[in-house]
């Protein structure tokens, strides 16, 4: 699943461009890379992203591309 999406779907961000837009900026990384909106996701994957001066940080535990509200916080694990 792409990173952008994976991001829309676990609800860790409202909107999908947000998500591209946050990966542009710089704020998203991949398993210590950068991360691009395009990025192919896998399970047990290290994601971080920079929120100002706090940062998220979380591991990928499911990648259900039409997960609903109730399943959306079961997709990560914060660290």
């Amino acid at each position: 699943m792409r990173l952008d999406k994976f991001l829309k779907v676990s609800r860790i961000l409202k909107r999908r461009t947000v998500a591209a837009d946050a990966c542009k900026g710089g704020k998203v990384s991949v398993n210590g890379r950068d991360g691009k909106a395009g990025d192919k996701l896998k399970v047990g994957d290290v994601v971080e992203i920079t929120f100002g001066s706090s940062v998220l940080k979380f591991r990928v535990l499911d990648l259900n591309e039409k997960a609903g509200k109730a399943e959306a916080g079961l997709m990560y694990e914060i660290l």
